[in-house]
């Protein structure tokens, strides 16, 4: 635990804030991209430690939260037929479609089945040739390594009942979305690291560059998200727009060349709809035409699926860093994780069920 004390360390905590109040001079907004960062921050309360003169809001950054309703509704079609053994993480289970979510589909008589790692759903279709084999493949750049190693391996072995239904968004072309939105309030970033950790963070300099943003890349735990704020005020207070690296134990500029060239090789970008935020032009990954025979809605001929999210749930202006949870009519009423109305109560990185999991919302009601 030595290593991991380092950076949950009160004392390193309170000089960190120290310093940060003495170059706080006016008022910033700076998002947090990352879902796990979010909860870090209400868990261990630190948007409440830092000055008030900073506020953090909460992006996109949670693949499940961002996975379109249709998306799901794709999945809950593909695994309520008899043939297929749908495969995917656990906290996809819960995901409400438009009438149900993939427990119900699992009570209903469907073999749904959780599993670690997209090679586990590659090893459960070698197993069982005469049933379909499908995982849903949602995330960021930080999965989608694993994701195209899972059909590299099938497309090697020649599985022909394995393929993948592919919700792959990226985090850049959403930045710039929400930076070039007439709404957008944010004037500094924490990137993700994990996501850096594969990509490295070359393509945020452009995007710093042209709307005159810090952007930090951050880690997950305490120390290392103070110490990310600080170094976005700094810049700030200092008129700088770059982008710095606070998790240098992990990321490097350059990022994981051997991932990047896997990702290329299985996946090509593409447009993606993005829950609550629409289709942002060039945010996705779709799997290349050589690989259309693991393109699960290829195979089951759902491409032309569109449903409408429900009005009720804001979730779209929470991962947009415009309303923070508890200002919603429904949040911890009609909402709450045992009867969610959208993906952000659901998720582990969810902004809304962060906020009901440390009982925010009753501090912030009261």
């Amino acid at each position: 635990m030595k290593y991991l004390d380092e950076y949950r360390n009160p004392e390193i905590a309170r000089q960190i804030l120290d310093e940060l109040r003495s170059v706080t001079t006016r008022p910033w907004v700076i998002m947090e991209i990352c879902g796990g960062q979010t909860h870090s921050i209400i868990k261990n309360g630190i948007d409440q430690l830092i000055p008030d003169e900073i506020e953090l809001v909460h992006g996109p950054g949670c693949p499940v939260c961002v996975t379109p309703l249709e998306q799901i509704d794709k999945a809950l079609e593909i695994a309520s037929r008899p043939d297929v053994i749908f495969t995917s993480f656990g906290d996809m289970l819960r995901l409400p479609g438009s009438e149900k979510d993939l427990f119900v589909v699992k009570s209903e008589g469907g073999d749904v089945r959780v599993v670690y790692s997209p090679l586990d759903a590659v090893k459960i279709a070698r197993e069982n040739p005469d049933k379909r084999v499908v995982f849903f493949a949602v995330g960021f750049e930080t999965t989608a390594p694993n994701n195209a190693m899972a059909v590299w391996q099938a497309y090697r072995e020649g599985l022909k009942n394995f393929s993948i239904l592919v919700s792959h968004v990226l985090v850049p072309p959403a930045m710039k979305a929400l930076l070039s939105s007439s709404q957008n309030r944010v004037q500094g970033y924490l990137a993700a690291g994990h996501v850096c950790t594969v990509m490295g963070w070359e393509e945020y300099e452009p995007i710093s560059a042209e709307y005159n943003v810090p952007i930090v890349v951050t880690g997950f735990e305490p120390m290392d998200i103070l110490e990310g704020i600080l170094m976005v005020v700094s810049l700030l207070e200092r008129g700088e727009t770059k982008v710095e690296n606070q998790y240098s134990r992990v990321v490097r500029r350059e990022g994981n060349r051997p991932a990047q060239e896997l990702i290329q090789r299985v996946f090509q970008i593409s447009d993606r709809k993005w829950r609550g935020m629409g289709e942002i032009p060039s945010s996705g990954l779709s799997l290349r035409p050589e690989f259309r025979d693991y393109d699960a809605e290829a195979v089951f001929e759902l491409g032309n699926l569109r449903v409408e999210e429900p009005p009720e749930c804001i979730s779209g202006l929470v991962l947009q860093g415009l309303k923070k949870p508890y200002e919603c009519a429904a949040f911890g009423k009609a909402c709450t994780p045992q009867t969610p109305l959208g993906a952000t109560m659901v998720s582990s990185e969810g902004a809304c069920a962060a906020y009901y999991a440390y009982s925010r919302h009753e501090r912030q009601m009261a």
